[in-house]
């Protein structure tokens, strides 16, 4: 049987995993019920639920390293990226001055694409990068 070409949880490293859930709950308004997990000593672990059941986990750089037995190296902010698609160049407006507000760091201000979309980037307190964009071209569903 082939693997699908599915993803069902996203998981970021982070440094400070209180940091974190504050930034991505209080400052992003993501849903959560927190830090579970803590009861082992590499267990603590982040869930918050994404659209169409894909689940985002947030959990600690030296965690990921005791499990998968990788040494623990420097972090990359241009090993990837998260994209969050919008409705409209005012919602990439929006929530830019959401993610400041809560203490992101905008990396690129919103603006014009050579494609003609608008998008602009920032980093979550973990050197994260988000693009938060808007293309003419994709129907995005408001939740």
């Amino acid at each position: 049987m082939a693997m699908r070409p599915h993803i069902s949880v996203i998981t970021l490293g982070v440094e400070d995993l209180e940091r974190s859930l504050r930034f991505y709950r209080e400052g992003l308004g993501f849903k959560t019920e927190g830090i579970i997990g803590q009861e082992y000593e590499y267990g603590a672990v982040v869930f918050i639920q994404l659209a169409s059941g894909l689940k985002l986990a947030l959990w600690p750089r030296k965690s990921i390293s005791h499990d998968t037995g990788l040494a623990l190296t420097p972090a990359s902010a241009t090993a990837f990226t998260l994209g969050h698609n919008v409705a409209s160049a005012q919602e990439v407006d929006h929530v830019m001055v959401q993610a400041l507000t809560a203490g992101a760091r905008v990396i690129k201000p919103a603006h014009e694409t050579f494609w003609g979309g608008y998008a602009g980037y920032f980093q979550d307190p973990d050197g994260h990068v988000w693009e938060v964009v808007w293309n003419p071209a994709w129907v995005v569903e408001v939740a």
